[in-house]
């Protein structure tokens, strides 16, 4: 079957918006080629990327996507541009927006973006490992093995990372915990393999879902991660209240958390005083926005972490 490779070349603000606009069209696939994320692995010495050189422009992310060369690819690529200017219009950066295409094979799009994920020690303990790469865990590391397939996040990515690492710190014995915009499901096998009881994992994209499950039954911890599809807290049970969510989302959700709080679905309705939010994929010119969002609802911005243009934050409800 012939493929058709969408690229769209844009800023670190937009890039997961853009591939959310793919996702929705049916992308059978996403690959981020951050340059930015590559040079640093290069100038690391980490894996293969030694004998690689470095990219000059690395201002700019390249979000490709994969289509089936049919009848419907001109518009699903037309509904990809309207949703770009529909992000521009809402004061999201897209620049510089440009798109174009490509013929592929199947083999092409199912291997591209491996190349860009290896084995990586996260932290102290947490080790990702791709499932098809073999790795002999060292004591006391915990290993996470991880097919990224359609949905973005293996761990590497320094929004991620920086979760990842604070995780190490924040997880107790039998906690229960949230996951919102779960991805790849990262962030909550992790939770469940450093010590958490329940981890509820939730995502807006069904692709994204369907991922994170599959991974979850990869990690051997699917009695403890249940996972499904939901707009933010929408969609997940209020029964009780848990002492840390997980956020790894952009800017604008994350302020949409604060100004939703109300009634069952809100932020407040499902995190216990003195629980914690642990919130990124924030753009470093946006981390003012989110902390004024949070402080206006009563909420403590209790550390910040910054690596490369991304933010971390711990918010704790007083």
């Amino acid at each position: 079957m012939k493929w058709a490779e969408v690229s769209v070349r844009t800023s670190h603000e937009a890039m997961d918006l853009v591939a959310s606009l793919m996702e929705d069209v049916g992308a059978s696939g996403v690959v981020m080629d951050d340059p930015a994320l590559v040079n640093e692995y290069i100038r690391s010495g980490k894996w293969d990327f030694k004998d690689m050189t470095e990219r000059r422009d690395a201002t700019f992310v390249t979000v490709k996507s994969y289509l089936p060369m049919d009848d419907s690819l001109t518009g699903k690529i037309d509904t990809i541009r309207v949703g770009m200017l529909r992000l521009l219009r809402n004061g999201v950066d897209t620049s510089p927006a440009d798109l174009w295409k490509r013929e592929v094979d199947d083999e092409d799009w199912a291997n591209e973006w491996k190349k860009y994920f290896h084995t990586e020690k996260i932290g102290e303990r947490i080790v990702i490992v791709p499932t098809w790469e073999s790795y002999e865990a060292n004591d006391g590391e915990i290993v996470l093995r991880l097919d990224p397939g359609a949905a973005f996040g293996t761990g590497t990515h320094p929004t991620t990372a920086m979760c990842l690492r604070a995780l190490e710190r924040l997880v107790k014995p039998d906690m229960e915990t949230i996951d919102i915009g779960t991805g790849s499901g990262v962030l909550a096998i992790a939770a469940a393999k450093l010590g958490a009881s329940r981890v509820t994992a939730v995502d807006y994209s069904e692709t994204a879902v369907k991922v994170a499950r599959e991974n979850v039954e990869q990690n051997g911890v699917a009695g403890v991660v249940k996972t499904g599809a939901s707009d933010l807290l929408k969609n997940v049970a209020a029964d009780k209240k848990v002492m840390l969510i997980t956020a790894n989302l952009i800017a604008d959700l994350i302020i949409r958390l604060f100004d939703e709080d109300n009634g069952e679905n809100g932020l407040s309705a499902h995190l216990a005083a003195g629980g914690k939010l642990l919130a990124s994929g924030i753009i470093t010119s946006r981390a003012d926005e989110v902390k004024d969002a949070a402080e206006k609802h009563g909420y403590k911005i209790t550390e910040q972490q910054e690596d490369k243009d991304w933010v971390m934050m711990i918010i704790e409800r007083q």
